[in-house]
């Protein structure tokens, strides 16, 4: 899994309007960074796969965006 980084303030920058920005690509960029941090990856998948890909986006910056910025 591949994704762009951008070393602005430590940040990791994924475009929203590329491949990355497939909600399977989301999804498993989530799990990587959930085992990560030691967050619990199947309460994250469940709320980011609960609704459409607006709120699928809301819950990965919940729970991501100290550290990723999702560029549209």
């Amino acid at each position: 899994m591949s994704f762009r980084e951008k070393t602005i303030k430590s940040e990791i920058v994924i475009d929203l309007t590329g491949p990355e920005g497939n909600a399977f690509c989301l999804l498993g960029y989530a799990k990587k960074f959930a085992r990560q941090l030691g967050l619990d990856e199947s309460k994250i998948h469940s709320e980011m796969t609960s609704g459409n890909y607006e709120d699928l986006l809301q819950v990965f910056n919940k729970y991501f965006g100290d550290f990723v910025v999702l560029e549209r």
